[in-house]
């Protein structure tokens, strides 16, 4: 289904605009296009999708399970469902906002946004095929166990305090509002497709309504740095394999937007040029992990304090990361 949107991507740059592809302009615009829409359809479709659902069924057996002494098990499962899910760290928001919606443990919607844009299956199968399965496997568990590290955090810190107050107010409300579905399910036995819907519409209008600006400034700014950002830059100054190296690679990352798929290449030529494999590691993790465009659409549902504390923590755990697989390699 996602090969809809390259293609549609492919159509409007080389033939409608009739841009030359590999050039600075045709790469940028290509990436805009495809993003953005890609991004901006999962963002309707799921939030529509798991409104409609949460609209019908209970979600007190599943925050139930996840809170208490199964609170352990609700890290890994959220990590876990990150890892499964083939979504990029702009696309994995709005499954954030559902979860959060629903009043699922912060911590275990925090484990699964943060794992889902480091793992995936297209990952894993293009790591084994570049770097070995011993490489790809420390990759899997360490971008498992970021997540769920900083699930167990912000959890004891209590961060569903510092959601955007919209979020916020869903996240204590959730209850309230799964308490009278319930009601009107033991008045009328069970809600009609019309009830759902409408719930699902207004949920998906007014949460499209406060993100879909931030998400197309996001990616042009993507997109912009995607065309015009020179790849040699990074391969001539940060190939030393000095311990500075890895946190100036993981900060350089912020400004670029990528998936974690989109990355794994951009790896293999770091590493071809002679770029230490922690460093590599650090700087491909800082894209898909810490990029300013997905902080910009994260600051619509997460206030600034949420924000540094994550990003904090993905630039410190990232580069001791890097550091370990420097010591080893």
């Amino acid at each position: 289904m996602l090969e809809i949107f390259t293609q549609l991507a492919d159509w409007l740059t080389y033939s409608v605009f009739n841009l030359t592809p590999g050039t600075p302009v045709g790469s940028g615009v290509h990436f805009f296009i495809e993003d953005t829409s890609k991004i901006l359809v999962l963002l309707v479709c799921l939030i529509y999708a798991i409104a409609f659902i949460r609209a019908s069924l209970s979600v007190d057996k599943v925050r139930d399970y996840l809170q208490g002494k199964h609170k352990g098990v609700g890290y890994f499962l959220g990590s876990t469902f990150g890892a499964i899910t083939p979504f990029c760290s702009c696309s994995s928001i709005p499954l954030f906002m559902g979860f959060v919606s629903a009043q699922i443990p912060i911590g275990v919607t925090i484990a699964f946004l943060i794992t889902s844009p480091l793992v995936n299956e297209v990952v894993v199968i293009m790591l084994g095929s570049l770097l070995g399965i011993k490489f790809t496997v420390m990759y899997v568990a360490i971008g498992m166990l970021l997540g769920m590290i900083a699930g167990v955090v912000l959890d004891k810190c209590q961060a569903h305090r510092w959601l955007q107050p919209f979020l916020a107010k869903a996240y204590q409300q959730a209850g309230q509002i799964q308490s009278q579905s319930q009601s009107k399910e033991q008045t009328s036995q069970v809600m009609t497709m019309k009830d759902r819907h409408e719930i699902a519409t207004a949920e998906t209008k007014t949460i499209f309504g406060r993100v879909w600006k931030w998400v197309i400034i996001g990616v042009g700014l993507g997109a912009f740095i995607h065309g015009f950002v020179p790849a040699e830059w990074f391969e001539q100054n940060l190939a030393s394999g000095q311990w500075w190296t890895v946190p100036v690679a993981t900060l350089s990352a912020i400004p670029i937007y990528a998936n974690a798929s989109g990355v794994v290449p951009i790896m293999g030529s770091l590493l071809d040029k002679g770029m230490p494999i922690g460093t590599t590691l650090a700087f491909c993790m800082g894209a898909v992990a810490v990029s300013l465009p997905e902080f910009i659409m994260l600051k619509q549902v997460m206030r600034y304090r949420l924000l540094v504390a994550i990003a904090g923590y993905l630039l410190i755990a990232i580069s001791i990361t890097g550091w370990l697989f420097n010591a080893f390699y």
